[in-house]
């Protein structure tokens, strides 16, 4: 049977998705580094640091103890409790752990809300540039995606006037991250403030907020959650883990914090569909949250020291325009300079080209932009060593210099 055959056997719900572009661009290069070159990997979005060692401790000493069996669906009692603590601690949002859902990471918990909120038809707005998966979440829901762009001379942040045009009688969701991934935007107080404002007049919408870069923030304001707004608190589910603040992307623990019957919904389709996540890592996470940041601080000193070096040396390159990002580890350059030009073989006419270029001309795997709702760009990780992003963007530069 052939491959298209096999392919129309497969569900429309799956033929409609697009493959996850960051995935796709670390699968390729991984595939160029097993053929024998020398990959600098920026395309996936992971800390480079190992995870703290109390947070390790305490998985072994979980192990030891027993926490072998089935966990609660939407957690152990300890861990509900602690990310609560938590949150009242560092976000000024007072939820108790029964408004707590674990999941098997925030990528889990936002596909979660997404499924128990939407219905088809049901409008969701996304503030653009997004994470790659945020409209294939809708689109498995059935819901439309309604996208704002942020403009790059506004640092790619939306604006309280783009979302009051955006609303309409459909509306159902309103989802943005902050800090951004891929951007590394950091929304203020005052912006979501007045984002809020808006809100607060559609009674009948919900707001996903995905704080899952929230301790790497570089700006001297820190961090705002709109959950811990009074009049938005019962609408808006806030998002968050331990992947990258605490360098636990394998760990897959995130969760969602909202008003009860958003977490009774949740946790309702999590039993039918995972039950409870890792309860070793669990275990790992209760010491994350209960625990000291000092190893998170310096992970963060280290992504901003990053941060300025590869923006540095990103504005030097020709025709590349560069913001400076205000939290994550990611540079995200407008390359449209390069749109129409050619080595002589090969013509660039998109961010997808021009990733896939790179890539194959000077073995450092990027992200298009397209996959984030912004075209013009393209997403570079900067959680790597210092030497490896030097020379990831001279190897850039050398390359763009070919194209004429």
């Amino acid at each position: 049977m052939s491959a298209v055959a096999l392919e129309n056997r497969l569900a429309d719900r799956i033929n409609a998705l697009e493959e996850s572009s960051t995935l796709a661009m670390t699968k390729m290069a991984r595939e160029l580094a097993a053929q024998g070159h020398r990959v600098i990997s920026l395309s996936v979005g992971e800390p480079d640091f190992k995870t703290p060692e109390h947070i390790c401790e305490a998985a072994k000493k979980a192990i030891d103890d027993g926490f072998h069996g089935y966990s609660p669906v939407a957690g152990y009692p300890d861990l509900r409790k602690a990310i609560a603590d938590k949150l009242k601690r560092d976000n000024n949002i007072d939820w108790k752990p029964e408004n707590i859902v674990v999941s098997t990471g925030a990528k889990h918990s936002l596909a979660n809300v997404i499924q128990v909120l939407v219905n088809p038809g049901d409008e969701v707005v996304i503030f653009a540039p997004y994470w790659v998966s945020y409209s294939e979440m809708v689109k498995l829901a059935e819901g439309k995606s309604v996208i704002i762009d942020g403009a790059f001379d506004n640092g790619f942040k939306v604006t309280a006037a783009q979302l009051e045009a955006a609303i309409t009688p459909r509306t159902k969701v309103v989802m943005y991250a902050s800090p951004n991934n891929p951007t590394g935007a950091v929304y203020s107080e005052k912006e979501l403030r007045e984002i809020g404002a808006v809100l607060e007049k559609h009674e009948g919408v919900y707001i996903l907020a995905d704080e899952i870069y929230e301790y790497i923030n570089f700006t001297e304001e820190g961090h705002f959650s709109m959950g811990s707004i009074p009049a938005l608190k019962e609408r808006v589910i806030t998002v968050n883990g331990v992947a990258k603040g605490f360098a636990m992307t394998g760990w897959r623990i995130g969760f969602i914090a909202a008003a009860k019957w958003i977490s009774e919904g949740v946790e309702k389709l999590q039993g039918q569909v995972t039950s409870g996540t890792n309860s070793i890592a669990q275990k790992a996470a209760t010491a994350a949250f209960n625990g000291p940041l000092d190893a998170t601080k310096e992970m963060t000193a280290a992504y901003a020291r990053r941060r300025d070096l590869v923006v540095g040396l990103l504005k030097e390159i020709p025709g590349f325009k560069v913001n400076v990002p205000d939290g994550a580890f990611y540079a995200f350059p407008d390359v449209s300079y390069y749109f129409g030009k050619s080595d002589g073989t090969n013509t660039i006419n998109n961010s997808d080209d021009f990733a896939n270029w790179l890539l194959t001309n000077s073995y450092v795997s990027t992200v298009a932009g397209s996959g984030f709702g912004a075209p013009n760009c393209i997403r570079i990780s900067t959680a790597a060593a210092d030497q490896a992003l030097t020379e990831a963007v001279q190897r850039i530069k050398d390359a763009v210099a070919t194209l004429k």
